[in-house]
């Protein structure tokens, strides 16, 4: 099965990709989408889109986010057809294991998006740092690390798209956040965004194809 949203999103992902990358991705919607709606195990459907970007080195950019998007297809989509409490099996702990070093933090705020969804609120980012990732618990401070760039730099928020691209550009080459910094304090600077927004966005764009697929997958699940 494929969630209707992720399929949207990922349809947008490649489209927006190609609008600034010499590739055209856009005829691999098919492709993907017969990966992610296949009956296969998770594992299995992480090997076969492991392989079109294997096959397909033009694409790379878009590896992990699109690992995201499996992940969270698999979450809306492909756990109704398991066991009910299959999240919490030796099965899925060993699949998490496998996968420790997959994907990115879009998954993160993916997650937050559809709660925002299903508790009719605003998507912000003081409350995806606060409410959903608790960055100010104790508990969490590994969050809060990997987060810290953006909570250093909330003020952006109201800042030109310039100034969060100079940010984004700035940050150390080590950075979990390094590559999503930019779409992400976008989106949640305008979480709808115009044309003309998003032709500004993607002209202070240090990495316009990667980071304009990133916003129309986040805007996609808002």
């Amino acid at each position: 099965m494929i969630d209707p949203k992720v399929k949207t999103a990922m349809e947008a992902a490649l489209t927006a990709f190609s609008k600034y990358n010499t590739f055209d991705a856009k005829p691999f919607a098919s492709v993907f989408g017969d990966i992610f709606g296949s009956e296969e195990d998770f594992l299995s459907k992480a090997g076969m889109l492991d392989e079109v970007f294997d096959e397909y080195p033009p694409m790379e950019p878009l590896r992990e986010v699109f690992f995201d998007l499996l992940m969270i297809n698999f979450f809306s989509a492909d756990v109704k057809k398991l066991e009910e409490d299959y999240l919490d099996s030796p099965e899925w702990e060993e699949i998490e294991e496998e996968t420790l070093d997959r994907g990115t933090e879009l998954l993160n705020v993916l997650l937050y998006l559809n709660e925002c969804v299903d508790e009719d609120i605003e998507p912000g980012l003081d409350d995806y740092l606060k409410e959903f990732l608790l960055v100010d618990e104790d508990e969490f401070q590994d969050e809060y690390a990997i987060y810290e760039p953006v909570i250093e730099n909330q003020i952006l928020i109201e800042s030109p798209v310039t100034e969060i691209s100079k940010v984004a550009d700035s940050l150390p080459e080590d950075s979990e956040l390094k590559e999503l910094f930019y779409p992400l304090m976008c989106f949640f600077q305008n979480t709808g965004p115009s044309e003309q927004e998003k032709n500004n966005i993607a002209g202070a764009s240090q990495n316009k194809d990667f980071d304009m697929a990133v916003l129309e997958i986040l805007i996609s699940f808002k």
